[in-house]
């Protein structure tokens, strides 16, 4: 059997993989940037790459006909302003491709719109749902609320607000009330429904038993880790400061902010539990999805992060038209120094950021990550997925990873920080020496004195960066 798979390099399609791929599926992975999508090497003989843009309808015209099923997990929450007719048109754009093919079922993730009055989030998805559902083909929708799992982004925003907030003063859609779900129970839905003909043309509510506000949530995630936590709600922040305040206090971007602000404000309540007799699933607690999600992290299993996105970012291109550091107009900071050791070298690049930090100086990089949060950048907070492997498309602190190639020793960097210009960052090891190369292109005269500013503070930071990457400590 042939699945094609939308989203592979995303937060549910690249846990998907593995799992179709286990069930004897052959699996066409559909990928914006070929460059961002590394999957594990024994899956290479089960799966075929297409490098697809949903939004440009000609390139849809690589689907291999002989499809029998198809998933739909893409959407643009918060890369856009106008993100509702960019999800509308896409669906469209997909819709008329599988036209073309023998698909049976297409399997599509929305959010749980049961309310008469919807965000713009979960009306947009409500408008995708009604797009692929005119199709020549079966459609099977699952709704969700809160999706509980290492690396999503509910998890994690949670994870901000309850481990550094012992006291927290927060909006009144606090008291909303959600039906989580746990990332496995959605996984095991989206997989069991496969040709599933009580499943066609119908959609379905999914959740665990358990219906919390998000006030409950936060203080149930804080008896999880053990921790006390008073959490007060006041009728008087607008969603303007709803979002700032999100924005501020977790990793998210502004744009998801307020994105998730105003879909906070609606119930997701399930309608009824039908499918679960239906596939014979039977949803775990939010608490024990929490423990699962921990222990993932506490292993370092975490297989997929949205801070890896390009929704925990401004950026909207692929990152591969990037990679070419460009050499005419651009300021450089180069500074290269024996190695010690080729080995411990290489793991101190591969292992730079997130927990570790960037081993000197590291107060004015949160100083960088403070001011950037400010300007309604990044931040720091993002850090990484992983902290000892890298892939080409993960988030690194307010950087963006576009090569990683251990073998090579090299590692480039491009900043997603808020700056009059763009930069980068690359570390190279040639032979002996380590060579870490800063550039940056200026936009105008501001870019070029915001270069002669901060360039004291270079002189600091990276030449301490480089004196401890390239020396050895022996335990």
């Amino acid at each position: 059997m042939k699945i094609l798979l939308t989203g592979a390099t995303g937060y549910i399609g690249k846990r998907m993989l593995p799992l179709l791929v286990n069930k004897g599926y052959h699996v066409v992975c559909c990928v914006r940037d070929t460059s961002r999508f590394h999957p594990p090497q024994s899956l290479n003989s089960s799966i075929s790459v297409l490098e697809i843009d949903l939004l440009d309808a000609p390139s849809l015209s690589k689907i291999p006909v002989d499809i029998d099923v198809a998933y739909y997990l893409v959407h643009s929450m918060s890369t856009s302003d106008n993100y509702k007719s960019l999800e509308q048109k896409s669906a469209v754009n997909f819709r008329n491709a599988l036209s073309n093919t023998t698909v049976k079922q297409v399997i599509y993730l929305s959010g749980i719109v049961n309310e008469s009055n919807l965000s713009k989030h979960l009306l947009s998805r409500k408008t995708v749902e009604e797009e692929l559902g005119k199709g020549n083909y079966n459609l099977t929708c699952f709704r969700a609320g809160i999706i509980v799992g290492s690396g999503s982004a509910s998890f994690e925003i949670m994870r901000d607000l309850v481990e550094k907030l012992p006291i927290m003063i927060t909006p009144k859609w606090l008291l909303t009330k959600c039906q989580p779900i746990g990332i496995a129970d959605v996984q095991r839905f989206l997989i069991e429904c496969i040709l599933k003909e009580e499943t066609y043309n119908r959609n379905f509510d999914i959740g665990c038993d358990d219906i919390l506000s998000y006030k409950e949530m936060l203080l149930g995630f804080a008896k999880v880790r053990n921790l006390k936590r008073r959490i007060w709600t006041i009728p008087v922040m607008t969603p303007r400061l709803s979002s700032y305040w999100l924005y501020f206090v977790t990793s998210t971007s502004y744009k998801l902010a307020r994105s998730l602000v105003d879909s906070m404000k609606v119930e997701v309540v399930c309608r009824d539990h039908e499918i679960n007799t239906l596939l014979n699933i039977h949803p775990i607690s939010y608490e024990e999805a929490l423990l699962r999600a921990f222990d993932k992290i506490k292993n370092k299993e975490i297989i997929s992060s949205w801070k890896d996105s390009y929704s925990s970012s401004e950026i909207t291109s692929n990152i591969s038209e990037f990679i070419a550091v460009p050499e005419y107009g651009c300021f450089k900071d180069k500074r290269i120094r024996q190695t010690e050791n080729y080995e411990s070298s290489l793991e101190k690049i591969w292992s730079i950021g997130g927990e570790n930090g960037w081993y000197y100086g590291n107060w004015l990089w949160r100083i960088r990550g403070f001011l950037d949060k400010l300007f309604g950048g990044v931040g720091l907070r993002r850090g990484r997925t992983n902290p000892s492997t890298i892939s080409v498309g993960d988030s690194l602190d307010f950087w963006r990873v576009l090569y990683a190639n251990k073998q090579e020793g090299r590692l480039l960097l491009f900043a997603e920080m808020k700056l009059p210009g763009e930069a980068w960052l690359e570390f190279k090891i040639v032979g002996n020496d380590v060579i870490q190369t800063a550039t940056f292109r200026p936009l105008g005269l501001a870019g070029r004195l915001y270069w002669y500013a901060v360039y004291p503070f270079h002189g600091f930071i990276f030449t301490g960066l480089i004196n401890k990457i390239s020396s050895y400590n022996k335990t």
